[in-house]
């Protein structure tokens, strides 16, 4: 039944039994769905929890489920997916977008090099735009959306004890990132790293850095990449792999 409800992503700070809308939740619920008085639809915290709601009025909604109770509950996904992708001219709203529906838990945007900004970095507006893609895809675990952060920064972040991929090109004999995952104990592992770089490739200073941070380099495949395929290309292996052995 919740399955054919619309979502509503509100933090859980906000949630009550009954919850006070904001505008442009009023908005969405009023003017875009067309919604009014009676009309239900499903309430998300992006912490694994659902419940059902009854618009009560343009401004006020109730749930129908307590708040210690609701319709549906999930664990956390394991091991988390971290993709850390390089701001591109082009096109990273989209690959926000499709890391979000892919099933990212941590989006880290990359300050890199050669990586060339037009404009101002709008943190968030990238927010905002995940949690519409959460509701999209109907997924009841939020993704955390990083501060933009250098590559000497992201190298420091990362637990060794974790694997973390850097997809690379131009470099002999490397493994493929699939084959690669084919191999690891996924079931054992409480994440799995990808950093993809930018459109005019990784600096030789950056390689270096991660290599002696401990970062794998991988392969995404036999032709070079537009950085943001690459990001959705790499993702889509980690999601791939994750799904089909360990469910989530």
């Amino acid at each position: 039944m919740a399955r054919e409800l619309r979502r509503l992503l509100i933090a859980p700070e906000r949630l009550a039994s009954q919850i006070a809308l904001t505008r442009d939740e009023e908005r969405y619920l009023t003017r875009v769905l067309r919604f009014s008085a009676g009309d239900r639809f499903a309430v998300v915290n992006g912490q694994g929890a659902l419940w059902t709601a009854v618009l009560r009025q343009s401004a006020c909604a109730e749930l129908e489920q307590s708040l210690e109770a609701p319709l549906e509950q999930q664990p956390a996904p394991a091991p988390q997916l971290v993709l850390a992708a390089s701001v591109v001219k082009r096109d990273f709203e989209v690959v926000l977008r499709m890391a979000v529906e892919l099933g990212v838990d941590r989006f880290i945007p990359l300050l890199c090099e050669r990586t060339v900004v037009q404009g101002s970095l709008r943190l968030e507006r990238w927010r905002s735009i995940a949690a519409e893609a959460a509701e999209q895809c109907e997924r009841l675990w939020s993704p955390r959306i990083e501060e933009p952060m250098d590559v000497h920064q992201l190298l420091g972040l990362r637990d060794s004890a974790v694997p973390g991929f850097w997809a690379t090109t131009r470099q002999q004999e490397l493994p493929l990132l699939a084959s690669v995952l084919a191999d690891l104990p996924l079931e054992r592992l409480s994440s799995l790293w990808l950093a993809c770089g930018p459109e005019g490739g990784w600096s030789p200073s950056e390689e270096q850095a991660a290599e002696a941070a401990g970062w794998k380099p991988v392969d995404l495949g036999p032709r070079i990449l537009r950085s943001s395929t690459a990001c959705v290309s790499g993702l889509s292996s980690l999601s791939s792999a994750r799904v089909a052995r360990c469910g989530s």
